[in-house]
């Protein structure tokens, strides 16, 4: 069978047009989808180890800061004791708040922090009360407010009662925290951050 001239150019052709339909079904679009998906995952894996870097920088600066609390903090329950209540007491000073008492409540625990409660109670002016509140959320001492009851004790609403009732952690051994790490653990954080 002889082809015509015109025949071999639609042979050539339709030849050609099926070779690139089966190049581009079996070579080029798998090459594209997986280029897409290798461009995706690129991205993923950029995002985690920018979260991987802010993760180790946000430990060092939270480390510090727990050193910090570590170092100034409450050692133990008797320390805690006196500094919170000198720190209620020059607090309230400042607020112009009359403290009419302040309990301290230990609560046991064989763990390495213990919690003790404070239950305070006072009068003032409402704004000698927001200060001596804002004073508490704000110290550097490790203490937060468990609970409020805020009443007035007179009709106009000037003069305030107060009664809260106050969280506070200390250490529950007696021992030194230590400034040194070990070796081995700073080994593996080195390795760890080296592999990030």
């Amino acid at each position: 069978m002889v082809l015509s001239k015109r025949e071999r150019i639609l042979a050539i052709v339709s030849i050609m047009v099926v070779g690139l339909l089966v190049l581009s079904k079996f070579l080029i679009d798998p090459i594209a989808g997986r280029l897409k998906q290798l461009e995706t995952r690129k991205q993923q894996l950029l995002l985690e180890l920018n979260e991987a870097q802010n993760l180790f920088q946000r430990r060092r600066l939270l480390e510090k800061k727990w050193k910090t609390v570590l170092s100034d903090g409450l050692r133990n329950e008797v320390e805690a004791e006196s500094r919170i209540a000198r720190a209620l007491d020059e607090w309230s000073r400042q607020a112009r708040l009359t403290l009419s008492s302040v309990k301290p409540e230990r609560v046991a625990s064989d763990k390495e922090f213990k919690e003790m409660t404070f239950a305070v109670a006072g009068t003032g002016t409402l704004d000698a009360v927001a200060q001596f509140i804002w004073q508490i959320e704000t110290a550097g001492l490790p203490i937060k407010v468990k609970d409020i009851q805020l009443g007035s004790t007179n009709e106009s609403g000037q003069s305030m009662s107060l009664q809260l009732r106050l969280s506070a952690l200390c250490l529950g051994t007696e021992r030194e925290p230590s400034e040194e790490k070990q070796p081995q653990e700073e080994q593996w954080e080195l390795n760890n951050e080296e592999q990030v």
